[in-house]
C-alpha cells in the first residue's frame, strides 16, 4: 500500500515536473521570439535614425550653400548700388557741363550773328571793288597779250642769229627741279602745278604750295570738297589719283622715290567745319618701298593739332581695301574706308569718307585726326606736304 502510494506520488511529481519543463520551454520559446522581434524593431529604428541623420546633413549642406549664395547676391547688389551712385554722379556732372556748354554756345551764336551782319557789309563793299578790279584786269590782259607778242618777236629775231636754241637748252637744264623747294628757289613763288624730275629721264607733275610757312612744299595729299573717291585699290594708291589742282593722292611709289633721295619734313594741315585750322609737323618723314608695304617712318612731332601725334611714329604698313597690312584682326581699310597707315585702325585716317557739314559728327569712317577733333569728327579739308630739312 505504501509502495503504491509512493509510486503515485513519484508519478505525480514526475508529471508535474514534466509539465513545468514543458511550460518553461514554452516560455523560453516565447521569450526568444519576443527578443527576435525586439531586435528587428531595434534594427528598423537604427536604420530610420541613420536615414534621418543623412537627410539632416544634406539639409545642413543645402542651407550653407543657400547662405553663401545669399551673401554673394548681397555683395553683388551692394556693388550695383555703388556703381549706380557713381553713374548718377557722373550723369549730374555731365548735365551741369552740358548746360554750361549750351550757354556758351548761345553766347557764341549771338557773337557770330553780329559778325555775320558786319561781314555782310564788308562783302558788299568787296563786290563793288571786285567790279572795278574786273575792268582793270581786262586792261591788264590786253597789256599781257601785247607783251607776249613782243617776246615772240624777240625770240624770232634771236632764232635767226642762232641764240634761241642755247637759251632754250639752258632754261630746260635749269628747270630740272627735284621738288617744289627747288622750284621756289628758282624764283617761282606762285602756288600751282609744276614739273619735277625723279631722274634724268623721268619727270612728274606735282602741286607746289608756295604760301604756307615759307612755301616750297610738295603736296602729297589734299581733301577739299569730296569730289574725289578715296576708297581705292592698292594699285591706285601706288600710282596716285585725282586732280593735282584739287583733291588728289600723289602716289606711294612717287613718295617712296622722293623721300629716299633727300631728307624731308612732313607738314599736315587740318581744317574743321568752323574754319579752325591746325597742323602737325614731323622733322623726318620717309616711306619704304612696295616690297615693305610702303611702311611709314616719322620723327619729332610738334604743332597745334594735339600734343600727341595721331600718326604712329615708327614702322606702320600701308593698307587698302584689297591689301590688308594692319595690326588688327579686322580689316581697317574696309571698315574705316580709304588707304592709310592704320596700325590697329588707330587715331587717324585722312583718306576716309567725305562728310558734309551737319553730317560729319559721330562718323568713325570719316576724315579723322583724333588729337585735334576727337575719334568721330570728320574734317572739312586736309593737306599733306613735304619740304627738305635743309630748306
Amino acid at each position: 500500500m505504501r509502495t503504491e502510494l509512493a509510486q503515485l506520488q513519484h508519478s505525480a511529481v514526475h508529471n508535474q515536473t514534466a509539465a513545468m519543463l514543458e511550460m518553461g520551454t514554452s516560455l523560453l520559446s516565447q521569450t526568444a521570439e519576443q527578443t527576435r522581434k525586439l531586435t528587428d524593431v531595434e534594427t528598423q529604428v537604427l536604420n530610420q535614425t541613420s536615414r534621418l541623420e543623412i537627410q539632416l546633413l544634406e539639409n545642413s549642406l543645402s542651407t550653407n550653400k543657400l547662405e553663401r549664395q545669399l551673401l554673394q547676391q548681397t555683395n553683388e547688389i551692394s556693388k550695383l548700388h555703388d556703381k549706380n551712385g557713381f553713374l548718377e554722379q557722373k550723369m549730374q556732372e555731365m548735365e551741369s557741363r552740358h548746360r554750361e556748354e549750351l550757354e556758351f554756345l548761345r553766347e557764341e551764336k549771338g557773337t557770330l550773328q553780329d559778325l555775320v551782319k558786319r561781314q555782310t557789309g564788308v562783302i558788299q563793299e568787296l563786290e563793288a571793288q571786285l567790279g572795278r578790279a574786273t575792268g582793270n584786269n581786262t586792261a591788264l590782259q590786253r597789256q599781257q597779250q601785247a607783251l607776249t607778242e613782243t617776246v615772240s618777236n624777240l625770240i624770232s629775231l634771236c632764232s635767226r642769229d642762232g641764240v634761241a636754241p642755247n637759251i632754250t637748252k639752258r632754261a630746260e637744264e635749269e628747270r630740272k627741279f627735284r621738288d617744289c623747294a627747288d622750284v621756289l628757289q628758282a624764283g617761282f613763288n606762285k602756288s600751282g602745278v609744276y614739273t619735277i624730275h625723279i631722274s634724268t629721264q623721268e619727270a612728274k607733275k606735282v602741286f607746289c604750295n608756295m604760301e604756307t610757312a615759307g612755301g616750297g612744299w610738295t603736296v602729297l595729299q589734299r581733301r577739299l570738297d569730296g569730289s574725289v573717291d578715296f576708297h581705292r585699290s592698292w594699285k591706285e594708291y601706288k600710282m596716285g589719283f585725282g586732280s593735282l589742282s584739287g583733291e588728289h593722292w600723289l602716289g606711294n611709289e612717287l613718295m617712296f622715290l622722293l623721300t629716299n633721295r633727300r631728307q624731308y619734313a612732313l607738314r599736315i594741315e587740318l581744317t574743321d567745319w568752323d574754319g579752325h585750322m591746325a597742323f602737325s609737323h614731323y622733322d623726318r618723314f620717309y616711306i619704304g618701298s612696295e616690297k615693305n608695304n610702303y611702311r611709314l617712318f616719322l620723327r619729332s612731332h610738334s604743332g597745334t593739332a594735339g600734343r600727341q601725334s595721331s600718326l604712329v611714329i615708327q614702322g606702320v604698313d600701308f593698307s587698302t581695301r584689297d591689301m590688308d597690312n594692319d595690326n588688327c584682326i579686322c580689316k581697317c581699310a574696309l571698315m574705316l574706308t580709304g588707304g592709310w597707315w592704320f596700325d590697329a585702325c588707330g587715331p587717324s585716317n585722312l583718306n576716309g569718307l567725305y562728310y558734309t557739314r551737319g553730317q560729319n559728327i559721330g562718323k568713325l569712317n570719316g576724315i579723322k585726326w583724333h588729337y585735334f577733333k576727337g575719334p568721330s569728327y570728320s574734317l572739312r579739308a586736309t593737306s599733306m606736304m613735304i619740304r627738305p630739312l635743309d630748306f
